[in-house]
């Protein structure tokens, strides 16, 4: 199936307001040819200046699978004046060999000096009502301070990717003080999907194993040890092999089978934590038992 996409509709403002984006994002879905609003979820993305890039090609490879109003926060805190800048698009994705096409609705916002530190007051009048609230959460999160705290109470899920994180095991500990306040999915959790059901299978005899040794990054080796720590009930030495992806695990100096399958790109995981709405038990323990 191949895909097309088109921008409808677009507008752009320097040092303007939230309620010159609301009222210039309902003139635009009012002009002719503006495609219909599929929008199934707001989701917005918390992204600092370093990870802007990432973020906008994440964001291109999934508005056909999960049409949303989405909400870049670009954080630009050290920015020489206080203020917000905008782009607002409307943008058609014609599916090929389905015959239909779905609309969804990409407000950027630049916020600059102190109006990155009220995120939830510039974000809150641009949420769709009675539909669910994700926030993906680029780099390491200040928990514990403004903004997160702000955004942490109002949205449905919280996004994250640990691999991002530089202080593991330690920041672990701070994130699981938030499970009981709003969902949690991490993506480098995601890429152990299938290592976790291949180290499953070997089941009993790994419910002997004393240490693991993972090659891949240190999240996805610290995750992995959580996992085993939590579902054994007892402590599990890790070994780590640095790596950019995951390629490999030995259970007790043996090497466990390689499982099948590709890693899924950045686009799919993400798409599939939109799709998650409750709380994941076995994450959380594994969270808990890393450090």
């Amino acid at each position: 199936m191949s895909i097309s996409v088109e921008t409808a509709a677009e507008w752009a403002a320097e040092d303007t307001t939230i309620s010159k984006v609301v009222a210039k994002l309902t003139e635009l879905r009012a002009t002719e040819g503006a495609p219909l609003r599929t929008a199934v979820l707001t989701h917005i993305a918390w992204v600092p200046p370093e990870w802007t890039e990432a973020a906008l090609d994440t964001l291109a490879g999934m508005h056909e699978r999960h049409p949303s109003r989405a909400i870049l926060l670009l954080s630009d805190p050290d920015a020489g004046s206080d203020g917000i800048d905008a782009d607002v698009a409307l943008r058609c994705f014609e599916l090929h060999g389905l015959g239909r096409s779905v609309g969804a609705e990409v407000i950027t916002l630049r916020l600059r000096g102190d109006r990155s530190f009220a995120p939830a007051s510039v974000v809150w009048p641009l949420v769709i009502p009675d539909l669910p609230v994700f926030l993906r959460w680029r780099g390491r999160p200040a928990f514990g301070e403004e903004p997160l705290e702000q955004m942490v109470d109002f949205v449905h899920r919280l996004i994250v990717d640990s691999t991002e994180w530089p202080d593991l095991p330690g920041a672990y500990s701070e994130l699981a003080e938030i499970f009981d306040r709003t969902a949690v999915s991490d993506i480098a959790w995601s890429r152990t999907s299938r290592w976790r059901a291949q180290l499953a299978s070997l089941w009993p005899g790994i419910g002997e194993a004393r240490r693991i040794r993972v090659q891949g990054t240190l999240a996805q080796a610290w995750l992995l040890a959580g996992w085993l720590r939590s579902r054994l009930g007892r402590e599990i030495e890790l070994e780590h092999e640095p790596s950019d992806r995951l390629v490999g695990v030995h259970v007790d100096g043996e090497p466990a089978p390689f499982p099948p399958g590709d890693p899924p790109p950045p686009s799919d995981l993400l798409s599939e934590q939109l799709d998650q709405f409750g709380r994941d038990p076995v994450y959380e323990a594994a969270v808990r038992s890393a450090p």
